[in-house]
């Protein structure tokens, strides 16, 4: 199964709805560690963009995608929007006017997005951030591409879920966390969870 642009904008509309849903444990996340507004932010970019996809949606995946990363550039704010939006950007290059994503294209937009996190928020894997969760996510859909879109976006979303819980044990080396050294240690970095939220909202859509 490929993905059309409607079937990009369902996945985004889900993970809009996800954000909402988990919009104050998120925030919850946050608080101890951060500004305590990113659920609020999330939430904020994400109903955003369901409004900017209530009209015409964009003819191509990646015109989809490119209005997501322009919405949540906007709208989100805090390190998450131009996180976000370079990722969805990124994604949206990698694409290009493909009419369809096959999940070769599906995999080549998340790890397209994984390099524009990396070059965004100059984060590592083990710095206890969105990263440690994305990069698990991009190494299991390779090796599910044969699989299909589905299992791709399926494997991402678990890895995801994996790779946000390994944040606990770590010493933040990133972001506002940073500040509070080793007492960032036993607190799930809210960005690698939200990641792994909107994986597993993509994932469902797919299913």
């Amino acid at each position: 199964m490929a993905c059309t642009a409607n079937d990009v904008a369902a996945a985004l509309r889900a993970a809009a709805e996800t954000v909402a849903e988990h919009r104050v444990e998120l925030t919850d996340l946050d608080r101890p560690i951060g500004d305590a507004d990113h659920g609020e932010n999330m939430h904020r970019g994400f109903t955003a963009l369901t409004a900017g996809l209530e009209g015409a949606v964009p003819e191509t995946p990646g015109a989809v995608l490119k209005l997501a990363a322009t919405t949540l550039i906007s709208k989100v704010g805090g390190a998450a929007g131009p996180l976000y939006g370079t990722a969805f950007l990124r994604a949206a290059t990698a694409v290009g006017q493909a009419g369809e994503l096959d999940a070769a294209a599906v995999v080549a937009a998340l790890r397209a997005g994984l390099a524009g996190v990396v070059a965004r928020g100059k984060a590592e894997v083990g710095d206890a951030t969105m990263v440690d969760a994305l990069k698990p996510a991009v190494d299991a859909a390779e090796r599910a591409e044969g699989d299909g879109v589905a299992a791709v976006l399926s494997a991402a979303a678990d890895a995801a879920e994996e790779g946000a819980n390994s944040t606990k044990p770590l010493v933040a080396r990133k972001g506002r966390a940073s500040y509070l050294g080793e007492r960032s240690i036993g607190h799930l970095d809210p960005g690698a969870w939200s990641t792994a939220l909107l994986l597993r909202a993509f994932a469902e859509v797919a299913r």
